[in-house]
């Protein structure tokens, strides 16, 4: 199984960087910072609607088996060629919207400060990783042969790096910090570091991404 370091460092992951740096208008180094961030934290969300509620796996298993096979990865040449389309963006916003839900601004706004690019550019980033971390979400569902609950959240597990579970559970932890319920609460805290989460997150993500 592959995890999101493995997309990020390989061929298909500096196309995508480039593709959506040159989407964008942003230097690469500051896009592959916002989605070494970003991604993370859309498959900590999912897992998090996963593991909280046999709708939310439901939910993510139904939209990947209709939408999100993976063919999106298959193509991207074709997917940055002549700019994104409108359809993927659109895609990307209703994909966020679920996995964020009235958090999403916060997301944005955290990430913006951490990269030191504008919310707008941010959010653009966003709505492009989003399906195509769908896309690869998909095409380790359908090699895995996932088909329940349990095995999308070991799957989401393991795409998050391989980590140790402490560091998984730091994940989870972090995106629902004062333990409410309620995903990605503190995460511009969490991602912008304010005392001890900076090094929880700071740590985890240098493991993530190898930075």
């Amino acid at each position: 199984m592959s995890g999101l370091l493995d997309l990020l460092n390989s061929p298909m992951g500096k196309q995508l960087i480039s593709g959506v740096a040159g989407q964008t208008g942003q230097p690469e180094s500051k896009t592959a910072d916002v989605m070494s961030m970003a991604m993370p934290l859309i498959l900590g969300a999912m897992k998090k609607n996963v593991s909280s509620s046999p709708q939310g796996a439901e939910g993510l298993m139904s939209a990947l088996s209709s939408k999100h096979d993976g063919s999106i990865l298959d193509n991207l040449g074709g997917l940055f060629g002549g700019g994104v389309d409108e359809s993927v963006m659109n895609d990307g916003a209703g994909i966020l919207g679920h996995v964020f839900g009235n958090k999403q601004p916060q997301v944005e706004s955290a990430l913006s400060q951490k990269s030191g690019l504008d919310a707008s550019s941010v959010a653009s980033i966003l709505k492009i990783a989003a399906p195509i971390v769908m896309g690869f979400l998909g095409k380790q569902t359908a090699q895995s042969n996932v088909n329940d609950a349990s095995g999308m959240n070991s799957l989401l597990g393991g795409m998050l790096g391989g980590q140790p579970q402490e560091n998984q559970s730091l994940i989870t932890t972090l995106l629902d910090a004062d333990g409410d319920g309620s995903i990605l609460d503190d995460v511009a805290g969490m991602v912008m570091g304010g005392g001890q989460k900076k090094s929880g997150l700071g740590g985890l993500l240098g493991g993530l991404f190898g930075k």
